[in-house]
C-alpha cells in the first residue's frame, strides 16, 4: 500500500489484510500515527499478494528505495 504526498514529502508504505478498513482508518485519522502526523491520506497504488510474507518482503524492498 502506498499513499500520496507532496513532492519530496512523506510516503506511507504498509501491509494490510483489509484495504477498505485501512483506508478508512487513514482518512478519518481513527488511529493516531504516521499518516495523521504527515497528512498523508490518498491511495495512489496497491498490489494484492497471495501470501503475507510476499507482501512484507515487497514492502521492505520498497522502503529501501531512495525518494529522489
Amino acid at each position: 500500500m502506498s499513499w500520496n504526498a507532496k513532492r519530496d514529502g512523506a510516503l506511507y508504505l504498509g501491509v494490510t489484510r483489509d484495504l477498505s478498513r485501512r483506508i478508512w482508518e487513514h482518512q478519518t485519522k481513527a488511529v493516531p500515527g504516521f499518516t495523521e502526523r504527515y497528512g498523508v491520506n490518498r491511495l495512489v497504488w496497491y498490489k494484492v499478494h497471495d501470501r503475507i510474507d510476499e507482501a512484507i518482503a515487497r514492502e521492505k524492498s520498497l522502503k529501501k528505495w531512495r525518494r529522489a
